[in-house]
């Protein structure tokens, strides 16, 4: 069994996606990151960055004590590698898998988290810093697209890089992106998101945000005031 703190953004959809798609047996174990559930001593205790999600394996591969993993692309890497699906074994399909993986981790999600601060979220509209990420999610997006032109899929087959990207995309109206402006990832987003996985991760994020209603300006002030504790 696998237990997975979670919170229906972005990087928890990424690993629901990864547990529907394998039917691995796990429990979500909310984290309100509205209420300011994630500075809690025990979840700290195996996501020390206060980030969700985060996993614990109380059945892993080793036989031996259970193992937590914090950061969505370390828990997918893992996953991937527990489960021998969704990360080719082959030493060039890996390295394909791994560097979109690490593209996603360390521009796309990054970049399309400032566009959704600055253009949802902000007290202030700066309009030089909505330009600039609105910007950059295009120049990103760009990027995909190009590398999903004659492809199915970001690495080949379907896999983690997929299930990274994907629910960055999601939100593409928020970030002031058109779909039809990029046709090729337009057609990779359709595919996936007509998935039965991913329709019911989808389904379970929503059925937790709307039994867990927050203030807004309440959350806001919990997620936009964290210093150095």
């Amino acid at each position: 069994m696998i237990d997975l703190h979670y919170w229906p953004t972005p990087n928890g959809h990424k690993i629901t996606l990864f547990l529907e798609e394998t039917g691995l047996p796990y429990r979500i174990l909310p984290v309100n990151i509205g209420k300011g559930e994630q500075f809690v001593p025990d979840f700290l205790a195996i996501a020390p960055n206060n980030r969700m999600p985060a996993i614990v394996d109380h059945e892993p591969s080793d036989g031996g004590a259970p193992v937590s993993v914090f950061e969505s692309g370390a828990i997918l890497l893992y996953l991937a590698e527990k489960t021998g699906r969704f990360l080719p074994t082959d030493m060039r399909g890996r390295v394909v898998t791994t560097q979109w993986l690490m593209w996603q981790m360390g521009g796309l999600g990054p970049m399309l988290g400032q566009n959704h601060h600055f253009n949802r979220y902000a007290p202030e509209k700066i309009p030089y810093a909505i330009d600039r990420y609105v910007n950059e999610t295009s120049r990103l997006y760009g990027v995909l697209n190009r590398q999903l032109e004659g492809r199915d899929f970001i690495a080949g087959d379907y896999s983690i890089a997929d299930m990274a990207c994907y629910p960055w995309i999601v939100p593409h109206e928020a970030q002031g992106q058109k779909l039809e402006d990029f046709p090729h990832l337009h057609r990779w987003f359709d595919r996936i998101a007509s998935r039965p996985a991913t329709v019911t991760a989808y389904a379970k994020g929503k059925e937790i945000s709307e039994r867990n209603v927050v203030d807004d300006e309440e959350a806001k002030k919990i997620l936009f005031g964290q210093t150095a504790r």
